[in-house]
Order: C-alpha cells, then sequence, then structure tokens
C-alpha cells in the first residue's frame, strides 16, 4: 500500500513548532506579551533566554520518559531562568507518580552545603498561566533534605520514591501522592537542588534513578506519530514558559512597575521585601526556603548598601543578581552572588552586601555586570522554621561616599585578591557543569 511513511505529517508538526517559537519570539519585546522595557541589552539577552528555553525544550519533548528516567540539568548556564539561584545544580527527572523508583547516590567527597529531594505535580512554568500557582494545579507532595537524608558510613544512600512506602523501605522515601484539604496530587516530575558554598572544595555526589522493574529493559523506537507529538510539544514548552515567566515577573512580581494600583511594587524598587516562607502565590520556590527580593536600578555612579541581621543560622544562605529576564547574571566570570561561605561579616556580626557597576573593594561586592535594572534576590534555607527570621536594610548610596557608610574596621580587597576569588568561580563553574 502506498505511503508518505509519515513524512506529511512530521512535516506539519515541524510547521506547528516554528509556528509555537515565531509566538514565543513575541513575549521578547511584546508589551502585551509582558516583555521588559526594550535596552539594547536586554533584547539581546531576550533572544538568549529564549533560545535557551528551546534547548531544553528539546530534550524535555525527546527525552523525559518516566519509564526510564535520568537526572537532567533543569537549569545551567546555557538556559537560566526563574531568578536562578547561582549556587544550585538543579536536576530533575519525569515520573509517573503511580509507579515506584529507587534513587542511589554516593558522596564522593566534600558534598554540598545542601542537598533536597521535592517531588512535583508540574513542571513550573508548563501551563503558560498564572492559574498554576494554585494548590488545585501545582503542589509538592513529598520532600527529603539533608537533614533527614539517611547516608552510611561509605556515602551511599537510596531513596525510594512511590505513591507508599516498599514493605521493605527502612529510611529514606519519598511520596509521589499527596491528600490535602484543597485536593489531591500524583507527581509527575521529581525535581533536585544540591546547594554549594565552598565552590573550591565541595563536589557533586553521583546520582542515579530508575523505575522499579524496567532494569535492563528498553523504551520503543520513535516513529512518526511519536516524533511529530514531541515537536508539538517542544514549541508548546518553549512558549508557555515565556509567557508564564514574562507575566509572573510583570505581574506578579511587579518588577517593571506598580501593576495592581496600590501606590507600590511587591519587588521594592532598591529595595527588598520582607523575608518569608516560600509560596505558592509568589512563585514557590524550594519549600525550606525563606526569601526575600527587589529591583536594583542604579545609575553608574550608585551603589546599594544591604545590610543582613540573621539571627538564626541556616542550613545554607544565598545573595544573587538576575537580569529582568529572571536569568543569573555570569557567576563564573563576575562576583555577581555570594553565599554564607563566601561573604564575610563585620565585626559587629551584620553582613554588609554592596551591589554596584563597579569595584568598590569592599570583600562583599556584588557585580550587576554594567546593567542598569535587575533582580536581587536572598535565599535562607532552614528545615524547621526559625524562631526568628532575618532582618535586611537597604539604603542606596553614591559609591563615592560609600566610605562613610561603613565600619571604619572593614578590609579592602585588592585587585589581585578578587582575581583569585574569579579563578575560584570559574573552576567551581566548569566542574558542576562538565559534559564529561
Amino acid at each position: 500500500m502506498p505511503t508518505d511513511h509519515g513524512a506529511a505529517e512530521l512535516r506539519a508538526a515541524w510547521d506547528d513548532l516554528t509556528a509555537a517559537l515565531n509566538r514565543a519570539r513575541d513575549a521578547v519585546d511584546s508589551e502585551a506579551l509582558h516583555a521588559p522595557p526594550p535596552t539594547e541589552r536586554g533584547l539581546a539577552e531576550g533572544y538568549r533566554y529564549l533560545l535557551g528555553f528551546t534547548f531544553a525544550a528539546i530534550e524535555r519533548a525527546f527525552f523525559e520518559d518516566p519509564n526510564f528516567p535520568y537526572f537532567r540539568r533543569a537549569i545551567q548556564p546555557v538556559d537560566k531562568a526563574t531568578i536562578d539561584n547561582a549556587d544550585a545544580l538543579y536536576l530533575s527527572a519525569a515520573i509517573d507518580g503511580e509507579q515506584t523508583y529507587r534513587i542511589r547516590g554516593q558522596v564522593l567527597a566534600k558534598a554540598p552545603r545542601y542537598i533536597i529531594f521535592e517531588t512535583h505535580t508540574a513542571y513550573a512554568g508548563d501551563s503558560g498561566s498564572l492559574m498554576e500557582l494554585s494548590p488545585v494545579h501545582r503542589m509538592i507532595t513529598g520532600s527529603l533534605d539533608s537533614s533527614e537524608l539517611c547516608i552510611d558510613d561509605d556515602g551511599r544512600f537510596e531513596i525510594v520514591v512511590g505513591p507508599e512506602p516498599l514493605p521493605d523501605t527502612a529510611g529514606n522515601y519519598l511520596s509521589s501522592r499527596r491528600v490535602t484539604d484543597n485536593g489531591s496530587g500524583t507527581a509527575q516530575y521529581l525535581i533536585v537542588r544540591l546547594l554549594f558554598h565552598d565552590w573550591a572544595n565541595e563536589v557533586c555526589p553521583d546520582l542515579h534513578i530508575e523505575q522499579i522493574g524496567q532494569a535492563g529493559r528498553h523504551p520503543a523506537p520513535i516513529d512518526a506519530p511519536g516524533a511529530a507529538s514531541r515537536m508539538r510539544r517542544a514549541g508548546a514548552i518553549v512558549e508557555n514558559q515565556m509567557k508564564f515567566w514574562n507575566e509572573f515577573y510583570d505581574v506578579i512580581l511587579e518588577a517593571h512597575g506598580d501593576r495592581n494600583g496600590d501606590g507600590a511594587t511587591f519587588m521594592p524598587r532598591n529595595g527588598l521585601n520582607a523575608p518569608a516562607r516560600a509560596n505558592l502565590a509568589t512563585g514557590g520556590g524550594q519549600n525550606t526556603n525563606v526569601y526575600a527580593g527587589g529591583v536594583f536600578d542604579l545609575e553608574p555612579d550608585q551603589s546599594l548598601l544591604i545590610e543582613t541581621r540573621v539571627p538564626v543560622e541556616p542550613a545554607y544562605s544565598g545573595f544573587h543578581l538576575s537580569n529582568l529576564w529572571g536569568e543569573s547574571l555570569d557567576y563564573a566570570n563576575h562576583q555577581s552572588s555570594l553565599n554564607g561561605f563566601q561573604a564575610e561579616p563585620d565585626a559587629d556580626g551584620v553582613v554588609r552586601y554592596v551591589v554596584a557597576a563597579s569595584d568598590p573593594g569592599v570583600p562583599n561586592w556584588l557585580d550587576t555586570t554594567g546593567l542598569q535594572k535587575g533582580f536581587l534576590s536572598f535565599r535562607w534555607t532552614y528545615a524547621d522554621d526559625p524562631e526568628q527570621l532575618p532582618e535586611i536594610s537597604v539604603s542606596t548610596v553614591p559609591l563615592a561616599q560609600l566610605g562613610e557608610h561603613l565600619p571604619a574596621t572593614g578590609r579592602t580587597v585588592s585587585a589581585a585578591e578578587r582575581a583569585e576569588q574569579i579563578a575560584i568561580r570559574q573552576a567551581h563553574v566548569q566542574r558542576r557543569y562538565r559534559q564529561y
């Protein structure tokens, strides 16, 4: 019988894919699609951002398989997004929450400062709608972090992930099903965050995941209908991710101005909102985190002086800069982030950060890399609610007058020391994201 071997179906799917990418492209510069106010650098970064989602969508559409999962880099330097944490290695694996999985891991050397495994009912942003910021649409069904993880003397551990523990499950278990007053949810994704503090010495653990009963088997080969479906899914991922995060930053975070008419913005301009626990209504994030965020808007001769007091020591802390697309700045080649290991407290116990485009020679300088506007993001990790949350104060200070606002006991960082700090960052990021 004559056949086109699926050629027509594949060509139609390709046309649908490119149409979706063109609609996603409009989100780079369309005010109606909540794009940031345009600048030359912003538009250049916007196209890079769009291609980052395209890069990730190809892998997700063609290789995510809950029967044969693997840990993929959910965010990496080539596809940054979501105001990502510069200290984090983000991993994801597609799962079927009705099935049971086993994760095997081994800490080979000095472990990352903090590790957390979460099971999610949806992948953030995939819907393209802010309606997903409702527990009816997206929830975390289970969580297991460093404070609970049982590891043997050789650094090995196993985690069972499923709707219920196996009969012989002892210790590490992560539920893929949850029932709450708002409804029930079954996980479709396993999300892992590995947070680094000591960039010179901490090393990623080995991780492996398999669906129980699938070892040694193989998936069916791809066919024309399957490839067509995956192409359309890739286009939908890119279009929806661009749409969702643009609207989230503009409408929920009010990064580009007051949107609800209350005379203020949720993300303060040259300020930070009060530290608060992760909340789905404001984007969710790691469920053990306390967040504070804002937007910097600085002229070349200005700086932000941020003072933090943290009464209860967290398991992890970090302060990061991002552009208005939510891409963390180039933290390998610039000191655009500082964590609790890297930042230096002053003699009074206060940690003072300076955000500026040029180096003022203070230890806790965060480099805007020449951006006038971008996101400020603090994270503190607490397995349990702390008795007191961190306290923050922010002031805008002319760079020339910065010394008048800093303790006289503060030290100066030389150009050689700054270069050595950058060298450590460059080496760590290559290790974290190595391709071999």
